[in-house]
């Protein structure tokens, strides 16, 4: 198997797992301009797949007359051919037809021709670009036992807990069929419950639990290295001796791969220790006294894109008078200067129930891609504990970084990485540039019959609600459910208040009300219902139609504020119209987002000073609007994705030259 994907060489690590490479930028130009070709030319590559599925369909047909019995010894024959022979083109084949059939009797659930393209694209280390809503959980179980029955561990990766759960227990009985254990990383596991999904022969996992174990297996693996990374072996394993959680990185199947190669790989994974900053409250609270007593533009700057706030000189100077003859930090030029400057953050770009919630007396930040907490993260370099001391909650340790590793660097170390995703095409270079991965687009099963009913800019906020209202009650009457997508927990809570007010009755999905998560995505599909979510019911999430609601038109989704990226525009509204049911989306949206304020400023500043607009831009201007500030957030966020690479390797370097590795 190991020859068959071309690995002629491993990394010096404590399980199998490919050799990384520093690229430079003509390597990156051409990986990037390959991946774009690649992708024109999808549809001339589907001819010979479109081939392989039909082969798969006749066989599948073929075995529908064997008794199960009959099917379980296809299995055994199967196992021993594999073991011999590796994973061949006719065997591939053989057990694509055996995956459909047992799918069929376990599931109610059949391969189409175009799941069956899906799976072999991802089996060949590519990624396939399917529509939301043509089944790519299900597509991903044809690749996944094709490994694991040649004997190689595989994981299924995806981007929150609900999807691991959910894929996991759904697709357990057609792994068992075949003899294949099935595990789930989720977190708050203990160590031995996690150890042992890692022993699985299909590991279910969320991508960020999957990178800290791997950076834990990193840290005991070096535990002879310094004292530090023995303490954080124990505070982690609680036994230097034990094993590592993983078996190494051999098949990997990220789901939602452009979520979590892409959007979330600003930012690098870090494992830190406490360090006790108890001693700290005093000068935090009087950081933030004194930042109340600096104005904007005078004293300081904001870079809001950056979560960056900077002194000016006169900012500084101003501070060096107050601070007088303050003790400790404050007699430190460098010092006190970062702690207004943090300070200021604090106050001015972190904002409560939008970037974090406050819950159980607890600072809990809030994942902006997913909409969920991520209960186990704190903020580093002193920000989380200035945000405790702005809301009178405890204060915590600080943190101190131990080890750390970029999405971009992990992913590149699987021996086979494939995947899929909705929303590939707008970062395809990127995705070949910097991860190798060709990306395929993948036909519909049926003709797609979801409307676009088009996109209103209203110029403020408060219009934009009073049309959101207007539009529920039209769709509500119709007798179709309706999902309203927000960007945060305030404003879902704020959308939320109205519609109590108007007496329309609905449920919220957020980072604060998520426990009955299952039960309002289950009923979001029923007549005349009203939803409202953040993002958590932005990706992944399928809501299936009660009988008779595709007639009326089905499900419609209202997005009420865009995202950095189309991409994750388009997540959303592909929860209506799914598998070729009826169903429509419209956007409606203000300039006095951030999108608009950050990225389209002057163009977004102009348009509201015109008076010859209306309250409202639609058609071609509004597309034109909305494009340009999508665009410049995208490259301003590839840009911040290099850099974080750059630097990342810049410090794999220099703990390398000093012995030590992540």
């Amino acid at each position: 198997m190991l020859a068959a994907w071309r690995i002629n060489s491993l990394a010096p690590a404590p399980y199998p797992e490919r050799l990384d490479t520093n690229d430079n930028a003509l390597d990156r130009f051409l990986g990037s301009s390959l991946g774009q070709a690649r992708l024109w030319a999808s549809h001339l590559r589907l001819k010979r797949l479109r081939s392989f599925a039909d082969k798969v369909v006749h066989r599948s047909n073929a075995l529908s007359a064997l008794s199960e019995a009959e099917l379980a010894a296809c299995v055994d024959d199967l196992r021993v051919k594999l073991a011999r022979q590796g994973l061949t083109e006719d065997l591939t084949i053989e057990v694509f037809s055996l995956v459909r059939e047992v799918c069929g009797r376990k599931l109610g659930l059949r391969h189409f021709p175009v799941q069956l393209i899906g799976g072999r694209v991802i089996l060949a280390g590519k990624l396939a670009e399917m529509q939301t809503g043509e089944g790519k959980s299900l597509t991903a179980v044809l690749p996944a036992i094709a490994v694991a029955l040649s004997g190689l561990p595989v994981h299924v990766i995806t981007v929150n807990e609900y999807l691991v759960r959910r894929d996991a227990r759904f697709m357990r009985p057609v792994y068992e069929f075949f003899g294949l254990d099935v595990g789930m990383v989720v977190p708050d596991q203990d160590p031995e419950t996690r150890r042992n999904a890692y022993g699985c022969d299909v590991t279910y996992c969320v991508n960020k639990d999957l990178v800290f174990d791997y950076l834990r297996d990193r840290i005991d693996s070096n535990r002879d290295v310094s004292d530090a990374r023995r303490a954080v072996a124990r505070l982690f394993r609680g036994d230097e001796n034990s094993r590592a959680y993983l078996r190494g990185l051999f098949f990997g199947i990220v789901d939602e791969a452009d979520s979590v190669l892409i959007d979330e790989a600003r930012t690098p994974l870090i494992i830190s220790s406490s360090v006790s900053d108890k001693q700290g409250v005093d000068d935090y609270r009087r950081a933030l006294d004194f930042c109340r007593q600096l104005r904007d533009g005078l004293h300081f700057r904001i870079f809001a894109a950056d979560k960056l706030i900077q002194l000016t000189p006169a900012g500084r100077d101003h501070i060096t008078n107050i601070c007088g003859n303050l003790p400790g930090v404050w007699q430190v030029a460098r010092a006190r200067f970062e702690l207004i400057e943090q300070a200021l953050a604090a106050q001015l770009l972190y904002m409560r129930d939008k970037h974090y919630i406050v819950k159980d007396e607890k600072v809990q930040i809030v994942d902006e891609y997913t909409g969920r907490v991520m209960s186990d993260r704190t903020w580093e370099s002193g920000l989380h504990q200035m945000i405790e001391v702005k809301e009178g909650c405890a204060l915590t340790d600080r943190r101190k970084t131990i080890s750390r590793i970029t999405y971009q660097r992990f992913f590149r170390r699987y021996l086979r990485l494939g995947g899929m995703t909705g929303t590939a095409a707008e970062v395809v270079g990127e995705l070949s540039a910097i991860f190798g991965l060709d990306v395929l687009r993948i036909p519909t099963n049926r003709a797609v019959q979801r409307k676009n009913l088009g996109t209103r800019i209203f110029l403020d906020t408060a219009s934009r609600w009073d049309a959101v209202l207007k539009s529920i009650r039209r769709v509500r009457d119709e007798g179709r459910p309706v999902l309203i997508g927000t960007r945060s927990v305030a404003a879902s809570e704020h959308l939320s208040s109205l519609l109590k007010t108007e007496g329309i009755e609905h449920s919220v999905i957020n980072a604060r009300q998520d426990e009955d998560e299952a039960t309002v995505v289950e009923q979001a599909g029923r007549v005349g219902r009203v939803t409202v979510a953040t993002n958590m019911a932005g990706r992944g999430t399928d809501i299936k139609l009660e009988s008779g609601v595709s007639d009326r038109g089905g499900l419609h989704v209202i997005l009420s504020e865009f995202h950095e990226s189309p991409r994750i525009d388009r997540q959303l509204y592909g929860r209506a119209g799914r598998q070729g049911d009826k169903g429509s989306y419209e956007s409606i949206v203000s300039l006095e987002d951030e999108l608009f304020v950050l990225f389209s400023g002057e163009m977004a500043r102009r348009v509201m000073s015109n008076s010859s607009f209306s309250n409202v831009i639609t058609g071609m201007k509004a597309k034109l609007l909305r494009g340009s500030a999508q665009r410049s957030s995208e490259r301003y966020y590839s840009r911040i994705r290099r850099q974080t690479v750059l630097e990342d390797q810049r410090l794999a370097k220099m703990l390398a030259f000093a012995g030590r590795g992540e």
